[in-house]
């Protein structure tokens, strides 16, 4: 197993030092499901929702989260983001949310593309926890990232 790179020689948090690393295209793609009621999916769907546009808001929200991304986890470096893309897919109880972050950089996205994931759900649960408190945030997880010296990662390879 590799070792942590966010630890220093005394074990303590750092941060990676990134100038030496080649600036090369990267891309990560991240992944999570919202389960909830079929009657607020059905709301969600049909536009209903008192709030709002619940998948346009969630949509900015996810974006303004991965250009914050460095603010929010500590160790993450700021980076300049060139795309953004959230999409959002429905399958029987759930919303799908599959984001895809990419840069032109030093380092990887992969935390930014799980941060805009995450915090587009939590937009969605805000925007409906007014008729389904007991909406379930799962399944959060980095489904591929490509870019840098270790290439390309599916999830499936090493699961």
């Amino acid at each position: 197993m590799p070792k942590l790179t966010h630890l220093n020689e005394q074990g303590e948090a750092s941060m990676v030092d990134v100038g030496q690393k080649t600036e090369t295209q990267r891309e990560a793609h991240a992944q999570t499901i919202i389960t909830m009621q079929p009657e607020t999916l059905a709301l969600i769907v049909e536009g209903d929702i008192a709030k709002g546009d619940v998948f346009g808001v969630a949509r900015i929200a996810g974006i303004q989260a991965a250009k914050k991304c460095s603010e929010l986890i500590p160790l993450c470096h700021p980076l300049l983001i060139t795309g953004i893309d959230i999409e959002f897919g429905t399958a029987e109880n759930s919303v799908i949310i599959d984001t895809c972050c990419r840069v032109n950089g030093q380092t990887g996205v992969e935390m930014e593309a799980l941060t805009a994931a995450s915090v587009a759900a939590l937009t969605i649960y805000d925007m409906c926890k007014a008729v389904d408190r007991g909406m379930i945030i799962a399944s959060t997880c980095l489904i591929s990232k490509e870019g840098g010296k270790s290439g390309v990662w599916q999830r499936g390879e090493d699961r």
